[in-house]
């Protein structure tokens, strides 16, 4: 799933070399924060979050798929 949202993130932005996709296992699902360069935080999130919202549209799609429950959170 980090790999995903690295992809996805890196395709979307100005700096893909500033994007970093933490991942972290807690009780029952797991959390990806997703941080990006100041300026380029707005590519990612999209007007009104529709982008944020796809991305995580993606990502719950493919964590389904693996019976795997997954948060993204963008920083």
């Amino acid at each position: 799933m980090k790999e995903l949202v690295e992809v996805i993130a890196k395709a979307l932005v100005d700096n893909p070399d500033e994007v970093v996709v933490t991942e972290t296992v807690k009780e029952k699902a797991i959390v990806l924060e997703l941080k990006v360069a100041p300026s380029d935080t707005g590519k990612v999130i999209g007007k009104q979050g529709r982008i944020a919202k796809s991305i995580r549209a993606v990502v719950k799609a493919a964590a389904t798929k693996e019976d795997k429950k997954v948060i993204v959170d963008i920083m």
